[in-house]
């Protein structure tokens, strides 16, 4: 998803592999859409294509948040066919089973969608719950980022996002919906250089320079680029 010129760029590919991309439970034939319409008012809509590929609406589902965040929130089922093939019962089930309708409005606007997998880290180890990295297309929704204790906390993967009045965000079994990083849970300690580091440091850059300006290319499109570090960063490293 990345422009065809940051292939020449090993840190930002290198950013945006970090970790793993989660996608919602749909199946290929199943999509959806969740807006939000304003003052406590969202619209799932569940689609499902066709014989030739076609995009139609199954059910839609309103729900309503309580004025003011005290009472109960409605749900009103909408089928786009005569003869729905399930009950408005099972169509709410479905809604659940792609997004969190209790999270909804929490803070306003907010939106969390499921993803497919859930996951259970080692012992001190954390899991980081993100947007797609490096997906800057407007408009891009807001995603509220969580990290998680689990390895001992069953806790289900969600993705909360915060909409706009009139956005809205799709889901489809080819789509990510957010991205998850697994990070030890340890302590980190700061400290000051010395100089003697510092001026290794200094070095280090001075010679990365150099060897980064010896290996430019230019492509047939007359840009320039160096490949040096995506050399250097796939060279085998001594183990330590």
């Amino acid at each position: 998803m990345l422009p065809q010129h940051a292939r020449h760029c090993p840190v930002l590919e290198a950013g945006s592999s970090l970790g793993f991309m989660v996608f919602p439970a749909l199946e290929p034939n199943e999509s959806y859409y969740i807006e939000y319409k304003g003052e406590g008012n969202y619209l799932f809509s569940y689609f499902q294509s066709n014989s030739v590929g076609k995009w139609e609406p199954v059910f839609y589902v309103a729900v309503i948040l309580p004025v003011g965040g005290v009472g109960m929130l409605r749900q009103e089922v909408q089928f786009a066919a005569k003869n729905p093939p399930f009950s408005a019962e099972d169509a709410k089930s479905v809604m659940k089973a792609l997004i969190v309708p209790e999270d909804l409005g929490t803070p306003a606007g907010a939106v969390t969608l499921k993803g497919a997998t859930n996951f259970k880290t080692p012992e001190r180890w954390d899991t980081v719950y993100t947007p797609i990295f490096n997906m800057i297309d407007r408009p891009v929704a807001p995603m509220l980022v969580v990290r998680v204790e689990t390895d001992w906390y069953a806790h289900e993967t969600e993705f909360r996002y915060v909409l706009q009045a009139g956005e809205g965000i799709s889901g489809s079994h080819t789509m990510p919906i957010g991205q998850v990083v697994f990070v030890p849970r340890e302590e980190i300690t700061l400290r000051d250089c010395t100089e003697a580091e510092r001026e290794t440091i200094r070095e280090s850059q001075s010679q990365f320079s150099r060897e980064k300006a010896a290996a430019r290319i230019t492509t047939p499109y007359g840009m320039q680029y160096s490949p040096h570090y995506l050399r250097q960063s796939r060279a085998p490293k001594p183990k330590g």
